[in-house]
């Protein structure tokens, strides 16, 4: 079932000249520390803040999990089921890691206080690449799986997966960043679109919301304690906000523009959006945004470089944002 929501209000807050770069050198900075991952060219990425305080990743291109102890800097790397190439991970209450079989139509289970693995399989063939995991307040877990035009519900209790295609090979949509609500409801980018959808756990029913410049390529997504959604543009550089209630959208152009290419983003527990700059504009550029004020607040450059930055995690307990890079770094944000 899908329907369609037409979006009646739209602001685009004014694009920067080009002296917006001079400009933004009066934000803060914050503090950022960076570990090199001992494995060469094994794409880490998406690490997740475990219970006991280790950091759990993907190597990507090494088919691995792994995690990282930031009190001593040990890395510890765990095998798993060969062609697997995990693209994200997320771990529960109970410290299980759950990541993304991005090769094999795979969701996988580790716990590492037995070290055992459970697998859960796509029920339909033509799913083939879990992507992005995210938990709901209940406990299962929401996925989208981008080039199989689809979004998933699995029932961590139940091991039971639904999908809902959200595109085709004809019209693409591209599922990428996900996010739930205290609904238990999902919240998906359609990257290859100008288009947000939510999902209802119930009936798995669709709901678009089209934004308004078609040229718009939504890739994250974040939700602030006001039900707002917040999206970054990666294509045109906008950071923008959806009210899910209303229909209104704003937008605010990004520090580097057309350039900054917007990519990984976070909410913290003070409502503020971070999202890395990716772009030409290289080293990668963490931005704060104030969704309060509705001003930049910070702007730090990623000490490595960070080549690109597609994913990050806000862990409340520490107040700290965990992110990966595509030159092999692990890195950390003290959120002030």
């Amino acid at each position: 079932m899908l329907a369609v929501l037409s979006l009646f209000a739209f602001q685009a807050a004014a694009a920067p000249a080009p002296a917006a770069e001079s400009a933004g050198a009066r934000a803060d900075t914050v503090a950022i520390q960076e570990w090199n991952v001992p494995w060469e060219n094994t794409r880490p990425r998406d690490p997740y803040y475990a219970p006991d305080g280790k950091v759990w990743f993907v190597g990507q291109a090494g088919n691995y999990i792994a995690h990282l102890d930031p009190k001593t800097g040990e890395f510890t790397r765990v095998a798993i089921e060969e062609g697997t190439h995990p693209h994200n991970l997320i771990v529960d209450r109970q410290g299980n890691v759950w990541y993304a079989g991005n090769r094999n139509s795979t969701i996988g289970k580790y716990d590492p206080k037995t070290e055992q693995f459970t697998h859960y399989r796509m029920p339909d063939s033509t799913v083939r690449d879990p992507h992005t995991l995210v938990f709901a307040p209940d406990g299962n877990i929401w996925f989208t799986a981008q080039q199989s035009q689809a979004i998933g519900h699995l029932n961590t209790r139940t091991g039971e997966v639904r999908l809902v295609k959200v595109g085709s090979r004809e019209s693409r949509a591209n599922p990428y960043g996900i996010v739930t609500d205290p609904q238990n409801r999902a919240w998906s980018v359609l990257f290859a679109t100008n288009k947000i959808v939510s999902l209802d756990p119930g009936n798995m029913a669709v709901k678009e919301y089209v934004l308004p410049r078609a040229e718009t390529r939504p890739r994250r997504i974040a939700r602030t304690s006001d039900g707002n959604l917040w999206y970054v543009d990666y294509v045109a550089g906008y950071l923008g906000r959806l009210n899910p209630t209303t229909g209104e959208i704003k937008e605010w152009r990004a520090p580097r523009a057309e350039s900054s290419r917007p990519y990984a983003m976070v909410v913290d527990d003070r409502d503020r959006i971070w999202y890395f700059e990716t772009g030409r504009g290289q080293p990668n550029q963490l931005v704060g945004f104030d969704t309060k004020t509705e001003q930049i607040t910070h702007r730090s450059l990623i000490p490595s470089g960070g080549g690109t930055v597609r994913h990050a995690h806000y862990e409340p307990t520490t107040r700290e944002i965990w992110f990966g890079t595509d030159v092999h770094t692990i890195g950390r944000v003290k959120v002030p």
